[in-house]
């Protein structure tokens, strides 16, 4: 830096300063006064978003897309010309001849009066067909775990960009004074693959990053004081850092001195809402009944309970993790012991949130980074299973501001590729934000000399899955 332009930034400094609102106040304001945040374009359909991803990538083949054409020619060669140019993650490796085709094994039956298809695998989802959509044939661009996880959640396969909820908490804040923007929930029996970056502010600030939440305990690890620090004595040594701290942002202007001010805030009301949050004592026996959920307990059905809890406190953002939908080996008996994890939750979920008014402002989206093969993959004499498969594969979506009791886009008679118009990663992100009140094309954040933004050059909003 040149002296000028030292001297015009310490010129800068004095003129606010001499204003009495440093910039210092004015970053801290800006984290800690939302308001100031909204950046809405339109009027918003949702107020809050549920993600509840399936890591592992779910079969769309088993669970909402039914090809009877599949399940005719199943064990049918398939054919040279849906596998000319393609790639798989494994089944060239696997496979010593040209891979077959493979029906559903499931029993499938159009439920409610959309009709819509649903596998003998979700009993609960069936039964409340009406209240939820499926849109098929949606594509993606890499079929391994890590970078597919990342381009659902962030656009972009390549690590470094923010993800979606740190894009929305960015652009319009949250409603919570005492709990984060954006939080992160995980069950299964390990981690996704991609860890924090799925949930990470990349060039954002990092006050827009996801927090992990726990079910049990401290919902925050070092969340409670010390033993023998009261109340009084946290709050002056927060003063005193908040005081050294905002010296230091006057200085160098460093923002994220600022969002360490924040968090430092956040943690302190948080000492009361989080114990709180977790707390399901005071939820009905019938309610607990309904999502399966056992206090204390680490699980997919505590998570749902709590992503409700989150929404209904104003928490912007949920991103729930649910492990384990990788099934190369075995398409049936470990697919329908995670199905029995899930269904039943995210039906309650659904309902409970429906019950509570909470619904017509919760956009709540299920599915997994990529879905399976129509081609059967077999690495074990006596079991099958798929490959994964970018081509073509479904969500599930319902609440604020969505058509419900529809289905939107379609594979073809094998389930492979998009039939008609392709959907697109982006054009989920796209229409996740318009509910919102985001116009996809305007939330933009400069880096490195150019305009990013969460659907990078592409998306379109989906305007036949709106209300």
């Amino acid at each position: 830096m040149t002296y000028e332009d030292r001297l015009l930034l310490q010129t800068r400094r004095q003129f606010f300063r001499d204003c009495g609102i440093g910039l210092g106040k004015i970053a801290l304001a800006s984290l800690l006064s939302e308001p100031l945040l909204a950046r809405r374009h339109h009027a918003a359909k949702a107020e809050h978003v549920i993600y509840l991803c399936m890591a592992g990538g779910p079969s769309h083949l088993e669970l909402f897309d039914y090809k009877p054409e599949l399940v005719k020619y199943d064990g049918k060669p398939a054919p040279d010309a849906i596998l000319q140019g393609k790639r798989f993650a494994f089944m060239d490796t696997f496979a010593k001849e040209t891979p077959k085709l493979l029906g559903t094994r499931r029993k499938f039956q159009q439920h409610g009066q959309s009709g819509i298809w649903i596998s003998d695998l979700l009993p609960h989802l069936s039964k409340i067909a009406d209240d939820i959509s499926i849109v098929h044939g949606v594509c993606t661009e890499n079929f391994n775990h890590g970078p597919a996880k990342l381009f659902s959640m962030t656009g972009s396969v390549r690590p470094g960009r923010p993800s979606v909820g740190a894009w929305v908490t960015y652009g319009i804040g949250s409603e919570s004074k005492d709990l984060p923007g954006f939080v992160v929930l995980q069950s299964g029996p390990r981690g996704p693959r991609g860890g924090a970056l799925l949930w990470g502010s990349g060039f954002l600030p990092t006050a827009y990053q996801g927090i992990p939440f726990r079910s049990v305990g401290d919902p925050i690890l070092d969340l409670s004081n010390p033993k023998g620090i009261t109340a009084e004595d946290q709050r002056q040594t927060l003063d005193a850092i908040r005081d050294l701290n905002q010296m230091r942002l006057e200085l160098t202007l460093d923002a994220e001195i600022a969002t360490r001010v924040a968090a430092y805030e956040m943690a302190y009301r948080m000492q009361t809402s989080g114990p709180e949050l977790i707390d399901f004592s005071k939820e009905s026996p019938a309610t607990l009944k309904m999502y399966g959920a056992e206090p204390g307990k680490s699980s997919y059905a505590n998570n749902c309970l709590l992503a409700r809890r989150l929404v209904e406190r104003g928490v912007r953002f949920v991103q729930l993790w649910h492990t384990d939908w990788d099934h190369h080996d075995d398409i049936t008996k470990p697919l329908e012991e995670i199905c029995r994890e899930v269904d039943q939750p995210t039906a309650a979920l659904i309902l409970d949130l429906k019950q509570r008014g909470l619904l017509d402002r919760t956009l709540v989206i299920w599915g997994g980074e990529f879905g399976r093969t129509p081609m059967g993959e077999v690495r074990e004499k006596g079991k099958i299973g798929r490959n994964h498969h970018i081509d073509s594969y479904s969500l599930m979506v319902t609440g604020g501001g969505v058509k419900r009791g529809i289905t939107l886009g379609a594979s073809d008679e094998l389930g492979f590729s998009p039939a008609g118009e392709k959907i697109e990663v982006h054009d989920i992100h796209a229409t996740l934000l318009h509910l919102l009140g985001i116009d996809h094309l305007k939330l933009t954040y400069r880096f490195q000399g150019r305009e990013f933004r969460l659907t990078d050059i592409a998306g379109r909003v989906l305007d036949k899955l709106l209300a």
